[in-house]
């Protein structure tokens, strides 16, 4: 069967930047879906997108589909037949409606009984014939949240679409999509070459469009924006400041980039470079640039959307843009700084963190509490940390922060500093937000964690503690990144603090206003079960997490050294054959109503046999072991030590029966197993890695 190559292209009026990637990925996603939908044969399909297009390119379409043998099974041959051999009413019915006589179906003969069978034959359609209601699907399924509708069309999309270009090699297939009939125009730069074209052939969409000055591939235009900027950056001897979703923003804004280098004055450099790169970025997607000590420079690139025949008038009107932004930052630092951040205390009266909580005030006299309260834990300055918890959102009530709200914890670290406050708590006013995302710094020191771990910490208490618990994907006060804030803080620092200790404390400074009982063991296991998606980030098996999450352990770093100790035990050749053991021994004391406890009675007199006699020496030795490694969380020393039970274990069970006549003599052999399973049981519940 022929095949060709299939280009589909929208071309629009300026798209949403934001958008614009993940829609030309739905736009083959569900292209894709909808070919294999239709059993049409491809090789592969890839996508464009650019400012004022979406596009999809199929390589090695057939140009139909294949014809189809399908098998129509009748009623049963003794249901289709009277006692004189004459079709009954429901075989002619099944014959008619496959357009056959009875006389001409076929026989299906299986070990269940005989059918009628008719094959009746399918011819594929043709690729002219299924585009356009593939194309029409695949559009219908783009995730737009606004429609919108122009003109007098009744269609709608997320923008206007003026050309439908549908090519299956040189050929146009003439199909209707969003009110328009397709062809072979091509919209190509708005200011640059011809503004529409006409394409002779799919293959050559994307070097015809870069003839017009459109680079259509996105991302072959984010890397040409991304090495413009390092080779202009280099140039001065400088560092870019972006990250990928700056670039692919700028890649979404321009289809034939061109870096420019401009400047501001000096003078600004006094604001805090926070502020200023903020309103660099995020309102004009400019790129700042930094020196080798990550110093702001006067100088910074932006992209432009055309080579401009003098582009020294195109640097002038973006620099003339950015000045009123940066004036607007240095008057809102300066007036700021007449004003000290404790003197904003009571303006956060002002302000609801939510109404059965109390105010922002409320809420900064409680961090101070439980702030202070952790440092002690962690020998940390009490002091320091009950002062910034005082301050940790008074910069929330200043203009720089009302104007620019990422900037918040920033701007209060530079006005504590102005006020004279000691470093370590204006530190900890910029760092109380640390990690803000996935593989975030954390807090540099004790006071600094101590207030991090105090503004997350009364979050979950305060949300939890009125009933209003995350549900689903519905979770307006992230508290699921506040527990994998408050788990990340405490294991990587290695801070010596217990759940249950931190979460009463945050319960008690709250005094009466929380209404739900249950709020302590809720939060607590709501922390811990953001391990399983922190872990599983670190490939540790799901299995594993279980094992240790059944103990459920209060202290994250404990958590921790637990889980890393069975990671290793479940590579030790012993560990499969131990957790089967373990899992029969679970099984029989539960069958016998025996709790496993922490003080097991053993009487050496009723031991009998040989191998219950050396498994009763090695679980002694064992035991000398754990109770070593436990006080310094040594859980890898422990399971090291119980591995070596293994042929012990194995020899009980194959010599020993422990469901002995003499009721003393059961007793004994179930605590001896009690013994076993509790020494396991101080590292994790080891049956859980038990294949079956």
């Amino acid at each position: 069967m022929r095949t060709e190559n299939c280009l589909v292209e929208l071309g629009t009026e300026e798209l949403p930047p934001k958008a614009l990637k993940s829609l030309g990925e739905a736009f083959a996603t569900q292209f894709e879906a909808a070919l294999s939908q239709a059993d049409l044969s491809f090789d592969s399909v890839s996508w464009f997108a650019a400012p004022r297009r979406l596009a999809v390119y199929v390589s090695g379409l057939a140009e139909g589909q294949a014809n189809k043998v399908v098998e129509k099974r009748g009623p049963a041959v003794s249901a289709a037949f009277d006692a004189d051999g004459n079709p009954t009413k429901a075989a002619q019915g099944w014959a008619r409606g496959n357009g056959i006589d009875v006389a001409d179906a076929e026989r299906l003969v299986t070990d269940k009984g005989e059918w009628l069978l008719h094959k009746a034959h399918v011819p594929g359609q043709s690729v002219a014939e299924l585009l356009e209601g593939l194309i029409n699907q695949a559009v219908s399924k783009l995730p737009i949240p606004k429609p919108m509708r122009w003109g007098n069309y009744n269609t709608q999309f997320i923008r206007p679409v003026h050309t439908l270009c549908v090519l299956y090699g040189s050929e146009v297939v003439n199909v209707s999509v969003l009110g328009l009939t397709s062809g072979r125009v091509v919209q190509g730069h708005r200011f640059h070459g011809e503004g529409r074209f006409e394409l002779d052939h799919a293959d050559n969409y994307a070097s015809a469009l870069e003839q017009q000055y459109v680079l259509a591939d996105f991302e072959a235009r984010k890397d040409k924006v991304r090495q413009q900027l390092e080779d202009a950056a280099q140039s001065l001897s400088l560092k870019p400041d972006y990250n990928e979703d700056l670039l692919e923003e700028i890649a979404s804004l321009v289809e034939w980039p061109v870096v420019l280098q401009a400047g501001f004055d000096e003078s600004f450099l006094a604001v805090p470079k926070e502020a200023l790169i903020y309103t660099m970025k995020d309102d004009q997607k400019y790129v700042p640039l930094l020196d080798s000590d990550d110093a702001l420079s006067n100088t910074f690139l932006f992209v432009t959307n055309i080579e401009s025949r003098d582009a020294s008038q195109v640097i002038s009107g973006n620099e003339k843009v950015i000045r009123p932004r940066l004036a607007d930052a240095e008057f809102f630092f300066n007036s700021d700084k007449k004003t000290t951040l404790e003197s904003r205390l009571e303006s956060l009266e002002t302000v609801l963190f939510q109404k059965q909580l109390g105010t922002l005030k409320e809420k900064s006299e409680r961090i101070s509490a439980l702030s202070a309260f952790i440092a002690s834990q962690i020998d940390a300055n009490e002091t320091q940390a009950a002062r910034a918890g005082l301050l940790a959102k008074t910069d929330l009530m200043s203009n720089m922060v009302m104007e620019f709200p990422d900037v918040q914890g920033v701007m209060g670290k530079y006005y504590a500093l102005n006020d004279g406050e000691d470093a370590p708590v204006a530190e900890a006013l910029y760092e109380q937000y640390m990690p803000r995302f996935a593989g975030d710094a954390l807090p540099s020191s004790g006071v600094s964690a101590s207030v991090a771990l105090a503004d997350k910490l009364d979050t979950l208490v305060g949300i939890f503690g009125i009933g209003q618990l995350p549900k689903g994907d519905k979770d307006p006060f992230a508290l699921r990144r506040a527990a994998i804030g408050v788990l990340r803080i405490v294991t990587e620092l290695s801070l010596p603090l217990d759940l249950e200790t931190l979460i009463s404390k945050a319960i008690d400074v709250y005094g009466d206003k929380l209404t739900n009982a249950e709020t302590q063991s809720q939060v607590v296991d709501f922390v811990l079960g953001r391990f399983t998606a922190l872990l599983q980030d670190q490939a540790i098996a799901i299995d594993v997490i279980q094992a240790v999450a059944a103990r459920r352990p209060t202290k994250p770093a404990d958590y921790l050294a637990r889980v890393h100790a069975v990671d290793k035990f479940r590579a030790l050749e012993e560990a499969e054959a131990l957790a089967a053991a373990n899992k029969r021994v679970a099984n029989i004391l539960a069958k016998q109503n025996v709790e496993v406890t922490d003080s097991v009675n053993i009487d050496e007199s009723l031991l009998a046999e040989e191998a219950e006699k050396a498994l009763y020496v090695e679980l002694k030795a064992a035991q000398k072991e754990v109770d070593i490694a436990v006080p310094s969380q040594d859980y890898t020393r422990i399971l090291t030590a119980l591995a070596t039970l293994r042929n012990v274990i194995d020899n009980f069970f194959d010599n020993v029966m422990v469901m002995a006549d003499d009721e003393a003599v059961k007793n004994n052999r179930l605590a001896l197993l009690s013994l076993l399973r509790q020494l396991f049981l101080t590292t994790a519940d080891i049956s859980i890695l038990a294949k079956s």
